[in-house]
Protein backbone atom coordinates (compact mmCIF):
# COMPACT_ATOMS: atom_id res chain seq x y z
CA UNK A 1 0.00 0.00 0.00
CA UNK A 2 1.69 3.59 -0.88
CA UNK A 3 0.96 6.27 1.60
CA UNK A 4 0.15 9.52 0.08
CA UNK A 5 0.25 12.81 1.18
CA UNK A 6 -1.99 15.69 0.76
CA UNK A 7 -0.89 18.96 0.44
CA UNK A 8 -3.23 21.44 1.99
CA UNK A 9 -2.60 25.04 3.44
CA UNK A 10 -2.15 24.99 6.81
CA UNK A 11 -4.97 26.18 8.46
CA UNK A 12 -6.76 23.34 5.95
CA UNK A 13 -3.99 20.49 7.50
CA UNK A 14 -5.62 21.98 11.31
CA UNK A 15 -9.07 20.98 10.07
CA UNK A 16 -8.53 17.74 8.43
CA UNK A 17 -6.70 16.95 11.58
CA UNK A 18 -9.58 17.59 13.37
CA UNK A 19 -11.94 15.84 11.25
CA UNK A 20 -9.75 12.39 11.12
CA UNK A 21 -9.27 12.72 14.88
CA UNK A 22 -5.98 13.62 15.58
CA UNK A 23 -4.84 17.20 17.42
CA UNK A 24 -4.38 20.29 14.83
CA UNK A 25 -1.80 20.90 18.00
CA UNK A 26 -0.03 17.96 18.11
CA UNK A 27 1.07 17.85 14.34
CA UNK A 28 0.56 20.99 12.57
CA UNK A 29 1.51 21.51 9.05
CA UNK A 30 0.09 19.53 5.98
CA UNK A 31 2.66 16.52 6.18
CA UNK A 32 0.49 15.51 9.04
CA UNK A 33 -3.33 15.73 7.87
CA UNK A 34 -3.34 12.18 8.02
CA UNK A 35 -3.45 11.91 11.89
CA UNK A 36 -1.63 9.82 14.03
CA UNK A 37 -2.22 5.99 13.55
CA UNK A 38 -3.66 6.60 9.86
CA UNK A 39 -2.28 6.36 6.69
CA UNK A 40 -4.05 7.55 3.33
CA UNK A 41 -5.21 4.70 0.95
CA UNK A 42 -6.72 6.62 -1.84
CA UNK A 43 -7.79 10.19 -2.32
CA UNK A 44 -10.46 10.54 -5.21
CA UNK A 45 -11.93 13.69 -6.47
CA UNK A 46 -15.98 13.74 -7.05
CA UNK A 47 -17.63 15.56 -9.71
CA UNK A 48 -21.30 15.42 -9.10
CA UNK A 49 -25.03 16.99 -7.38
CA UNK A 50 -26.71 16.83 -4.06
CA UNK A 51 -30.13 15.93 -4.02
CA UNK A 52 -32.78 17.35 -2.15
CA UNK A 53 -36.34 17.23 -2.47
CA UNK A 54 -39.04 19.53 -1.35
CA UNK A 55 -40.80 18.66 2.11
CA UNK A 56 -43.19 19.98 4.27
CA UNK A 57 -41.18 20.44 8.20
CA UNK A 58 -42.92 20.34 11.52
CA UNK A 59 -44.20 23.73 10.77
CA UNK A 60 -45.65 23.03 7.68
CA UNK A 61 -43.27 25.14 6.02
CA UNK A 62 -41.74 23.81 2.68
CA UNK A 63 -37.94 23.99 2.58
CA UNK A 64 -35.13 21.92 0.69
CA UNK A 65 -34.77 18.34 2.48
CA UNK A 66 -31.54 16.47 1.51
CA UNK A 67 -32.26 13.04 -0.01
CA UNK A 68 -28.82 11.95 -1.10
CA UNK A 69 -25.57 12.48 -3.50
CA UNK A 70 -24.85 11.05 -6.87
CA UNK A 71 -21.02 11.60 -8.20
CA UNK A 72 -18.49 10.17 -10.20
CA UNK A 73 -14.93 9.53 -8.24
CA UNK A 74 -12.08 10.37 -10.36
CA UNK A 75 -8.17 10.12 -9.80
CA UNK A 76 -5.82 11.43 -12.20
CA UNK A 77 -9.10 12.74 -14.21
CA UNK A 78 -10.36 9.11 -14.59
CA UNK A 79 -12.74 8.00 -13.42
CA UNK A 80 -12.33 4.85 -10.70
CA UNK A 81 -15.84 4.84 -8.97
CA UNK A 82 -18.99 6.43 -7.53
CA UNK A 83 -20.89 7.78 -4.86
CA UNK A 84 -24.29 7.26 -3.84
CA UNK A 85 -26.70 7.06 -1.35
CA UNK A 86 -26.31 5.46 2.10
CA UNK A 87 -23.55 7.10 2.09
CA UNK A 88 -21.61 4.34 -0.42
CA UNK A 89 -18.05 4.91 -2.34
CA UNK A 90 -17.56 1.94 -4.72
CA UNK A 91 -14.44 1.53 -6.73
CA UNK A 92 -14.73 -0.34 -10.31
CA UNK A 93 -11.24 -2.39 -8.76
CA UNK A 94 -11.89 -4.53 -6.09
CA UNK A 95 -16.16 -4.47 -6.87
CA UNK A 96 -16.46 -3.71 -2.25
CA UNK A 97 -18.64 -1.12 -1.69
CA UNK A 98 -17.80 0.95 1.99
CA UNK A 99 -20.95 2.49 3.96
CA UNK A 100 -20.40 5.21 6.21
CA UNK A 101 -22.04 7.23 8.67
CA UNK A 102 -20.79 10.82 10.07
CA UNK A 103 -19.33 11.26 12.96
CA UNK A 104 -18.20 15.22 12.67
CA UNK A 105 -18.61 17.99 10.19
CA UNK A 106 -16.63 21.30 9.84
CA UNK A 107 -18.58 24.26 7.79
CA UNK A 108 -17.88 24.31 3.89
CA UNK A 109 -15.69 27.65 2.87
CA UNK A 110 -18.46 29.34 1.71
CA UNK A 111 -22.40 29.54 2.19
CA UNK A 112 -23.41 27.35 -0.68
CA UNK A 113 -20.72 24.53 -0.02
CA UNK A 114 -21.88 21.79 1.85
CA UNK A 115 -19.79 21.10 4.95
CA UNK A 116 -16.38 18.88 5.31
CA UNK A 117 -17.27 15.74 6.87
CA UNK A 118 -15.25 12.97 8.82
CA UNK A 119 -17.25 9.53 8.30
CA UNK A 120 -16.35 6.30 9.66
CA UNK A 121 -16.69 3.08 7.64
CA UNK A 122 -19.76 0.95 9.41
CA UNK A 123 -20.70 -1.32 6.62
CA UNK A 124 -18.56 -3.44 3.84
CA UNK A 125 -20.46 -5.22 0.91
CA UNK A 126 -19.43 -7.34 -2.36
CA UNK A 127 -16.52 -9.21 -2.30
CA UNK A 128 -13.78 -9.32 -0.09
CA UNK A 129 -11.27 -8.84 -3.24
CA UNK A 130 -8.42 -7.16 -1.25
CA UNK A 131 -9.08 -4.25 -3.11
CA UNK A 132 -7.16 -0.81 -2.06
CA UNK A 133 -10.32 0.14 0.12
CA UNK A 134 -11.11 -3.39 2.24
CA UNK A 135 -8.83 -1.89 5.32
CA UNK A 136 -10.10 1.58 4.94
CA UNK A 137 -12.16 2.72 8.45
CA UNK A 138 -12.37 6.90 8.20
CA UNK A 139 -13.60 8.44 4.91
CA UNK A 140 -13.02 12.43 4.32
CA UNK A 141 -15.05 14.77 2.61
CA UNK A 142 -13.03 18.18 2.05
CA UNK A 143 -12.07 20.79 -0.02
CA UNK A 144 -15.83 20.88 -1.27
CA UNK A 145 -17.78 23.66 -3.50
CA UNK A 146 -21.23 24.18 -4.01
CA UNK A 147 -23.98 21.31 -2.84
CA UNK A 148 -26.31 23.51 -0.92
CA UNK A 149 -29.78 23.91 -1.85
CA UNK A 150 -30.85 27.94 -1.73
CA UNK A 151 -34.29 29.50 -2.47
CA UNK A 152 -37.60 28.54 -1.70
CA UNK A 153 -39.20 25.09 -2.36
CA UNK A 154 -42.15 25.19 -5.07
CA UNK A 155 -44.42 21.67 -4.94
CA UNK A 156 -44.42 19.17 -2.29
CA UNK A 157 -41.98 16.37 -4.10
CA UNK A 158 -40.27 18.48 -6.25
CA UNK A 159 -36.69 17.38 -6.19
CA UNK A 160 -33.78 19.89 -6.99
CA UNK A 161 -29.79 18.72 -8.05
CA UNK A 162 -27.53 21.10 -6.94
CA UNK A 163 -23.74 20.20 -8.32
CA UNK A 164 -21.07 20.25 -6.15
CA UNK A 165 -17.35 18.91 -6.18
CA UNK A 166 -15.30 17.41 -3.51
CA UNK A 167 -12.23 15.50 -2.25
CA UNK A 168 -12.87 12.23 -0.42
CA UNK A 169 -9.90 10.60 1.78
CA UNK A 170 -9.67 7.51 2.78
CA UNK A 171 -7.24 6.00 5.91
CA UNK A 172 -6.45 3.01 6.94
CA UNK A 173 -4.54 1.90 9.91
CA UNK A 174 -0.98 2.48 9.73
CA UNK A 175 0.42 -0.71 8.77
CA UNK A 176 -2.72 -1.84 6.70
CA UNK A 177 -4.06 -3.49 9.94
Amino acid sequence: MTQRHLKLPPCAAGLLLVLAGGSALAQPGPEAAAAPGLSIVATTHAQGAQIYECRAGADGRLSWAFREPIATLLEGGRTVGRHYAGPSWELAEGGATLVGRVADRLPGAGTGDIPWLRLEVTERRGAGSGGRLEPVTVILRVNTAGGVAEGSCPTAGAFRAVPYTADYVFFAPSGGG
